[in-house]
């Protein structure tokens, strides 16, 4: 099981109350709710095998340098690169990984990635099955019947995620299954700085998707007289030229980053008990790291 982690804890600060607070008044509602949520995924899904993954760059260079739009609009400082990310979530964030490393739960990052591209390698390397956990629909490019890989999508909550394999891609979108990165390149995503195609929307998208499989073998039509490619159809394609040569690069999640070593299993008991009881008393997150290593033990026992 892939956590994309970043979508988890905006969801828990965002669906949690903020009353919810550490002794010193510091709310720890995404901790509590992060927490509460491997609970519920592992005791519901009973993985073998878990990661946390990690936004070291979450609006990489290499992405930028393609689209300069790429989240432009979520940025605080745009010198420094910093996202505008709530102050009570920044503060939130450290005390996650010190929680997750004392749990023993593997947390993987790589420098200038973002969370989507470790879990698009790690995805791609493992012979599956695998579940990836996320609220973002541009990770619906790595679902795999073959290899049994689908994405639980949490946009409802997380206990109320929809299993998506390359059917309900089908399904949802008239779209070949692992055809989503080119079919968000056509329609584009406002949400990351993403412009698409002037003039197409979902179902142009979808249907020009399914007609020639990928945005190279499109263009290939456009510059083709004899393709049955509309005259207007074909203007705007022309038109978007330049940003359908570069877009791919942004929307398509990464397969090949290097990534550090780590320990997937999902653990038996925690790593660090004492790091982890000191934690629980500071942050005031006893009862929701019960919850996880209750749900650890009985899934153990169940071995």
């Amino acid at each position: 099981m892939l956590l994309d982690a970043p979508s988890l804890y905006f969801r828990a600060f965002y669906g949690v109350p903020d009353s919810i607070k550490a002794p010193n008044g510091t709310p720890v509602n995404a901790i509590r709710g992060l927490l509460d949520f491997i609970a519920r995924l592992v005791s519901v899904r009973s993985p073998d095998r878990l990661v946390a993954c990690l936004d070291e760059d979450w609006r990489p260079a290499f992405r930028v340098a393609a689209l300069p739009s790429y989240k432009a609009h979520r940025l605080l400082n745009a010198t420094r690169n910093l996202e505008n990310v709530p102050p009570d979530l920044v503060k939130q964030i450290p005390v996650i990984l010190d929680v997750l490393r004392a749990l023993g739960i593997a947390a993987v990052g790589a420098a200038g990635f973002e969370a989507d591209d470790v879990i698009g390698t790690l995805a791609a390397k493992d012979a599956g099955p695998v579940d990836v956990v996320t609220g973002d629909r541009d990770l619906f490019q790595v679902v795999d019947d073959a290899r049994g890989v689908r994405v639980l999508y949490t946009a409802r909550g997380v206990g109320r995620h929809e299993v998506v394999d390359e059917a309900a891609v089908t399904a949802k979108y008239g779209i070949p299954g692992r055809a989503y990165a080119a079919f968000a390149t056509l329609r584009g995503d406002p949400s990351d700085g993403l412009p698409g195609v002037a003039g197409i929307g979902e179902k142009t998208a979808a249907t020009l998707v399914s007609r020639f499989a990928d945005i190279g073998g499109l263009l290939v039509a456009v510059d083709d007289p004899r393709s049955d490619l509309a005259p207007m159809l074909r203007r705007k394609l022309a038109d978007a030229r330049e940003y359908l040569a570069v877009a791919l690069t942004v929307v398509a999640v990464r397969t090949d980053v290097p990534l550090p070593e780590y320990d997937d299993l999902l653990p038996r008991e925690p790593k660090d008990p004492e790091a982890l009881v000191d934690l629980g008393e500071r942050w005031n997150l006893d009862s929701s790291l019960n919850r996880v290593l209750n749900t650890f033990a009985s899934r153990a026992a169940r071995l």
